[in-house]
């Protein structure tokens, strides 16, 4: 999520952690193991999938893991759960860096002269960061003070590989004064949404029954193959976006996904041409970096 400051991110954040279903048996033994070899185990057992919000000045280390003797870190504390990073340029750029192979194979490897490490990491990247370090480039209301040296600096931390494989950007405008004393519609609870992900979740579970994945976004390019069904007419319109907008096969890849996931939650067995569109709107456009 991207947008000037005090405009909810962080509210939104915390709301997705509040709307996955609770974890199988089988995750929660993962996390409630985690958290006890990490001494971080405040109950029992954990239930609920964990939310994790390390502060942007964390070391590489509290981060990642390690240490003499090899510890997780809190990419694997979030395992199964949500990992959320706010200020997410203000990282230091290996830790940004290191979040390729969790995000890719859902590990993270540490290595010591003693051997390496393998700790899960089977995450839900959620980040937040303004567009520029003033935090008003691009929106209305107030004019951006960067100069073009400090823009540039500020969105190089952000490279194209860490890019590709961020599924959704969203863009979070500013809230003029006078919207924030209209009376709400009433809107959909937390509640509604949840149970819409839980059926969601049902679905996929059912789809990949036969194999150890899950979720939609766990597929490999082969299962994609097996188990994702475009109408031609959707198949038409991601070739073209594809093409247009220079996606690399990685982004190809992971607009199927979402486009999956957009239609498991709408109760559609195939794909259509609605669900590539809205996946398709999903990436960055307005915020160039």
């Amino acid at each position: 999520m991207y947008g000037p400051p005090g405009t909810g991110k962080t509210m939104l954040a915390k709301a997705f952690a509040g709307i996955l279903p609770k974890l199988t048996f089988e995750e929660a033994l993962e996390a409630t193991g985690i958290h006890s070899v990490a001494g971080t185990l405040t109950e029992t057992f954990i239930t609920n999938p964990p939310f994790r919000s390390p502060h942007h000045t964390a070391s590489y280390v509290a981060l990642v893991g390690g240490g003499a003797t090899p510890r997780p870190g809190e990419i694997t504390l979030a395992h199964r759960g949500v990992l959320f990073m706010d200020e997410f340029p203000e990282f230091e750029r290996r830790v940004i860096e290191s979040l390729r192979q969790p995000l890719e194979d859902n590990v993270i490897s540490v290595s010591r002269a003693k051997g390496t490490a393998h700790f899960p990491a089977n995450v839900l990247l959620v980040a937040a960061m303004n567009p520029c370090p003033c935090g008003n480039y691009g929106f209305r209301g107030k004019p951006c003070i960067c100069t073009p040296a400090t823009l540039q600096r500020y969105r190089r931390k952000m490279s194209g590989p860490i890019m590709d494989r961020i599924d959704i950007w969203l863009e979070v405008d500013r809230i003029m004064p006078h919207e924030l004393s209209m009376e709400g519609s009433g809107g959909t609870e937390s509640k509604i949404f949840r149970e819409k992900v839980d059926e969601a979740r049902k679905i996929q579970q059912e789809r990949f029954k036969d194999r150890k994945i899950r979720k939609n976004g766990e597929m490999s390019a082969r299962e994609l193959v097996t188990y994702v069904f475009l109408e031609k007419e959707a198949e038409k319109m991601l070739n073209m976006a594809a093409e247009r907008l220079g996606f690399s096969p990685r982004v190809y890849h992971r607009m199927i996904k979402v486009a999956r996931t957009i239609a498991d939650l709408e109760g559609s067995e195939k794909i259509l041409s609605g669900h590539i569109l809205e996946a398709v709107e999903y990436r960055p456009k307005k915020f160039d970096i």
